[in-house]
């Protein structure tokens, strides 16, 4: 990928139901959606679907408003995304969002992704059994915003616990920030989609490429 890629840990398989809700959000939040297998889409995700304005300076880092993606246990915000108009903007932001593991595909990505990573599995809390990435295929500012509240939209949907590398010197600033599990390895921050939100809004906000 060109851009940043953020990983969500599951600790177990997705449920025919969780598939559905999964395929779902991405078929609300997407201007071009296309299905390459059960829980492989190829997707442009305009950033304003997710409550950020595109097309800013590059002295962008600053609070702004964020979306109210948590789920609440019913389906109207489900409802609402998938709402969205598809042919009401592009901003055409590209991104391949998949789930990978056992049974389900890519599964020799998977077990390199997570070979011999005994801490990261300790501060999870579980060994885990499958997982999804979200790619972004450009590398501008805008694209990391987007992956990391995409990435927190999905884990509204199907959970997990985001795993996010860090740049040097990053781990002294996330280390506080809400919803954070832990630091493995001094640089893999492991939390939740609260905590993914938070750090989009933070100065130093920046994924690694």
């Amino acid at each position: 990928m060109s851009g940043p890629t953020l990983v969500i840990e599951l600790a177990e398989p997705l449920s025919a139901a969780a598939l559905r809700e999964f395929r779902a959000l991405m078929v609300g939040l997407s201007s071009h959606f296309d299905e390459k297998r059960p829980g492989f889409f190829d997707v442009n995700v305009p950033a304003e679907r997710l409550g950020v304005e595109d097309g800013r300076t590059e002295d962008w880092r600053k609070p702004f408003p964020l979306p109210l993606l948590g789920r609440t246990g019913s389906d109207e915000e489900l409802k609402a995304l998938v709402g969205f108009n598809p042919q009401r903007e592009d901003r055409r932001r590209p991104f391949l969002v998949y789930l990978m593991g056992p049974d389900v595909g890519d599964e020799g990505v998977f077990e390199a992704e997570h070979a011999d990573q005994p801490e990261v599995e300790a501060v999870l809390g579980f060994r885990p059994t499958h997982a999804v990435n979200v790619s972004a295929c450009c590398n501008r500012d805008i694209d990391h915003v987007v992956t990391a509240l995409l990435t927190a939209a999905v884990m509204d949907v199907i959970g997990g616990v985001a795993n996010v590398e860090l740049l040097d010197g990053q781990e002294l600033v996330v280390a506080d920030l809400p919803g954070v599990s832990g630091i493995a390895h001094d640089c893999m921050a492991l939390g939740t989609a609260d905590f993914l939100r938070a750090w989009v809004g933070h100065p130093a906000f920046r994924l690694v490429k």
